[in-house]
């Protein structure tokens, strides 16, 4: 998958300035990509730390010639609505509420939203009132927390 190669090719570029690169999201718009880094650290993220991993990205992109094109770079906090990129993101998160939107149907929805209650190696399970859901990672296309104040 594209985002994974960004990752890994990006990650030694954050985290040598300091911070966490959380995930990688791009997305082809009008003939132009989308390219959202989600940072962090445990100081937190302010726009100058978006600033200062944006152009040394930016920089690592144009060098190596990942995106091929046009581009817009974004490099982001994860916010209230933190997307969850990986099961060790999630496992961090147990007993949260999560939106899920998965790539295919499962059990007849591809929207999901729930209490996560179990991270395996290979899936996630939520929890939906009564109804409890395993969902296989590798099915899920996006993964966000719901922010405490929505719940």
């Amino acid at each position: 998958m594209v985002q994974d190669v960004l990752v890994e090719r990006l990650a030694p570029t954050v985290n040598g300035l300091g911070y966490e690169l959380l995930g990688v999201e791009r997305h082809r718009t009008r003939g132009r990509s989308l390219v959202r880094l989600y940072i962090d650290s445990d100081d937190g993220i302010g726009v100058q730390d978006c600033e200062v991993v944006s152009r040394h990205v930016s920089d690592v992109l144009d060098l190596e010639d990942m995106i091929g094109g046009e581009y817009t770079l974004e490099v982001s906090s994860p916010g209230l609505d933190r997307p969850l990129f990986t099961l060790a993101q999630a496992r961090s998160h147990l007993g949260a509420e999560v939106a899920l939107r998965l790539r295919t149907r499962l059990n007849g929805r591809r929207r999901l939203l729930g209490k996560l209650v179990e991270v395996s190696d290979i899936s996630m399970i939520i929890t939906m009132g009564e109804e409890r859901i395993d969902v296989p990672f590798n099915a899920v296309e996006r993964a966000r927390l719901v922010p405490q104040w929505r719940q």
